[in-house]
């Protein structure tokens, strides 16, 4: 096995690394490279050289994998767990304080740089103004600073791009539509050690702006009214991605909202976040249509047998 972790988050992987020495796993077997996509990786998905390919990233970069691999003699194995687009509905009969609160944990937990944050949200008129009232309140009651300490909720984001494209994405909203808090970066006393972006919470975009459709991978949410949960759901299905979504409402909506949402990965009724959250070990966790190549859930059952290979295996026995 080779692992190869994304330039800016190498540390995560070398831990991991010490814990197979540890565990006394033989040297050889794990190993761990650093470095650039562009070369390390790419040489790390050339098909003559790998057997099969696991990558979570973006939709992007795993496509290009996915049409790279392609080139090999015969199929080989390849799971992609890529980005996600995801949105939360709430019904009009939904407890709007658990609504709020688990909105606002998926949309700015770990600054939004998680491929399961919550990005858009569509909420039926009747409880529109309530609910974002009451949004906008919790997400000014953020904390941001030091992400070591306990009291903070939001940390810096991860890099330079990351921090100009906060700023060039709220900038882009609002001129299209309302930023009712956030849409600043912060760089007074020791918050000028670092990229910190506020939470921000956009609303009047039009839905036919790009960026309800696009991965921002930012402390950034957009909300809109729907007449009726049919037009939400239609308009959270209307993405290429379909990893997570979230719902909140009776337990029937709750149903239909199973029966109905494309996605692979799916909350109702959670306060502790719309739609982030899966427990390793409890729950499994993967994505539908630009989100995963499989259709299985990290965790489950299917998963690693996407690696091994089946044989039947007949012997007539001689007298």
């Amino acid at each position: 096995m080779v692992i190869k972790p994304a330039t800016n988050t190498i540390w995560t992987s070398t831990l991991f690394m010490e814990c197979f020495e540890e565990a006394g796993i033989p040297a050889g077997v794990v190993n761990l490279v650093t470095g650039p996509g562009s070369s390390v990786g790419s040489a790390l998905t050339t098909p003559k050289l790998v057997d099969g390919i696991t990558f979570t990233g973006s939709k992007e970069v795993g496509m290009k994998i996915f049409h790279q691999f392609a080139q090999a003699d015969y199929v080989h194995p390849i799971i992609l767990e890529l980005g996600g687009k995801n949105a939360t509905i709430v019904s009009r009969n939904a407890d709007l304080e658990d609504a709020a609160g688990g909105i606002v944990r998926s949309a700015f937990g770990l600054q939004g740089q998680k491929c399961s944050a919550g990005s858009r949200v569509f909420v039926e008129r009747p409880v529109y103004d309530a609910l974002v009232a009451r949004v906008v309140e919790l997400t000014q009651k953020l904390s941001i600073g030091d992400p070591t300490l306990q009291q903070t909720f939001l940390g810096p984001v991860i890099d330079k791009k990351s921090y100009q494209d906060y700023q060039d994405f709220v900038a882009y909203l609002g001129a299209s539509g309302k930023l009712l808090t956030g849409g600043e970066v912060l760089t007074e006393g020791d918050l000028a050690h670092g990229y910190y972006c506020t939470p921000t919470v956009a609303v009047d975009v039009p839905l036919d702006h790009v960026l309800w459709k696009q991965e921002m991978f930012l402390p950034i949410t957009m909300i809109a009214p729907v007449d009726n949960l049919q037009e939400g759901m239609r308009l959270a299905n209307d993405v290429d991605y379909g990893l997570t979504a979230g719902f909140y409402g009776t337990e029937e909506e709750c149903q239909w909202f199973f029966d109905n949402i494309q996605a692979g990965t799916v909350y109702a009724n959670r306060p502790q976040g719309a739609t982030t959250g899966a427990w390793p070990g409890f729950q499994t966790f993967g994505g539908w249509k630009g989100s995963g190549s499989t259709g299985k859930n990290g965790g489950g059952i299917y998963y690693l047998p996407l690696y091994m290979h089946e044989q039947s295996q007949t012997m007539v026995r001689r007298a």
